[in-house]
């Protein structure tokens, strides 16, 4: 039977949509969830095959494949109070054609070889088969942060700092109880110290379950093009990674308050989040972040037969870039006096939305956003090009490939897919 609430207090590493989801939620329903870190965590993390760890997928009461679910985030908390990033040197010999997926032990060449943690820093992960140093990554340029009680501001501390929060690194990360992720806090490493940095809380991996299994950070894309091929078993074809869904988005507009509307691909769609962000300028030019726990609500509204290719988003208003905010009343006054002056009627009622695009690159990311909407809303790519110029811009989300596209879309587009009162009742009501 669907629930009105349910709580996402299972962890996952792949997305897979032969094993079950949790609920059902009801349609209108809520999820809770307790996320624990991404990327570094895991990263250092040899026992599992993703470089993220994410809730176990919720199905929704009704979803079946063609459809979308808008999700709403109504709650992003910060719940670390230390978390430890930085940029990345993947390590040779330990793994096999993807340091996220197919991590190996360097001795013995076990595959995701369990492992335990002997000390602190980089060399305390060992193979549990022969006690051997598992490091798909080190850390290059590093910093910790240490946040206030209150989870609205942190500062970068020096490395002898970085050294004690390493002795108590899962309890200064929060690791929720069905974690199985090492605290990127176990490194004790900080070079970059005494930088103060306001917090604005982002989830950075929302959506729903591929219809084909993918490791979950692996689950848009650029990353997704790893898997093309690849020598491990997590391998895609080039048709079946059109079969993701892209919720490994990592754009910022993704907030307390905003509404992310994803693609049914699996029956029951299977909403997941993890990836939680303490802050995050666009691009993630480091190619990680300030990763944290957090506790994310969640409200899922089912839209039948909304058949879309990957994530819209709705970002709150102030979020929005200037071109594409809604029009002031004096605005539109002025344009109602030019049309008259030249005798034409038509003003053009329009409301924004951003559509997110993914590739091996920008240039394909911006592409496939753009097509995207193209598809969506059966307009000829030429003009949704002029008016993504002249109405909106692309965002970058994520380097290499993911870019949220802004665009103002007519009144009779959005009616034609129900979209109209969802998208006009989110930007009115904040």
């Amino acid at each position: 039977m669907a629930k009105q609430v349910v709580h996402a207090d299972e962890m996952s590493w792949v997305l897979n949509p032969g094993e079950p989801f949790l609920g059902p939620v009801r349609d209108g329903g809520v999820i809770v969830a307790r996320t624990s870190p991404g990327c570094w965590g895991p990263m250092i993390t040899p026992d599992y095959p993703s470089g993220h760890e994410v809730t176990k997928p919720i199905a929704v009461d009704g979803a079946e494949v063609g459809d979308a679910i808008a999700v709403r985030v109504r709650r992003v908390r910060v719940l670390s109070l230390a978390t430890t990033s930085g940029t990345d040197l993947p390590q040779e010999g330990h793994f096999v054609g993807d340091p996220f997926v197919a991590k190996r032990c360097p001795n013995c060449g076990t595959m995701n070889p369990k492992t335990y943690v002997d000390g602190v820093g980089e060399g305390s992960i060992k193979c549990a088969n022969c006690h051997s140093s598992v490091q798909p990554f080190r850390l290059e340029s590093t910093y910790t942060v240490l946040m206030d009680v209150d989870r609205t501001l942190a500062v970068t501390v020096p490395p002898e700092v970085a050294g004690e929060i390493a002795k108590e690194a899962s309890s200064f990360s929060f690791l929720p109880p069905s974690s199985k992720q090492y605290s990127a806090n176990l490194m004790a490493r900080g070079e970059i110290a005494g930088i103060a940095i306001p917090l604005k809380p982002m989830v950075g991996n929302l959506g729903t379950c591929p219809a084909v299994p993918i490791p979950s950070s692996h689950n848009a894309g650029d990353f997704g093009a790893f898997l093309v091929g690849a020598p491990h078993e997590y391998a895609l074809t080039e048709e079946q990674l059109e079969m993701r869904t892209d919720g490994h988005m990592d754009i910022n507009e993704v907030v307390e308050g905003s509404i992310v509307i994803c693609p049914v691909k699996a029956e029951g769609g299977g909403i997941y989040v993890g990836d939680v962000h303490a802050m995050m300028g666009d691009g993630e030019i480091a190619g990680h972040t300030a990763d944290v726990s957090a506790e994310v609500v969640l409200e899922v509204s089912l839209l039948k037969g909304l058949k879309l290719e990957g994530p819209m988003i709705l970002p709150r208003p102030e979020d929005l870039p200037q071109i594409a905010r809604l029009r002031t009343p004096e605005e539109i006054e002025k344009a109602k006096k030019i049309a008259a002056f030249w005798g034409f009627q038509l003003l053009e009622e329009s409301l924004p939305i951003q559509m997110v695009g993914t590739g091996k690159d920008l240039n394909a990311a911006v592409e496939c956003a753009l097509s995207r909407i193209s598809k969506l809303f059966d307009m000829p790519l030429p003009e949704v090009r002029n008016r993504c110029t002249i109405t909106g811009e692309a965002s970058i989300g994520r380097l290499p490939g993911v870019v949220n596209v802004t665009m103002l879309v007519p009144r009779h587009n959005l009616e034609s897919h129900g979209l109209w009162n969802l998208v006009r009742s989110h930007y009115l009501s904040l």
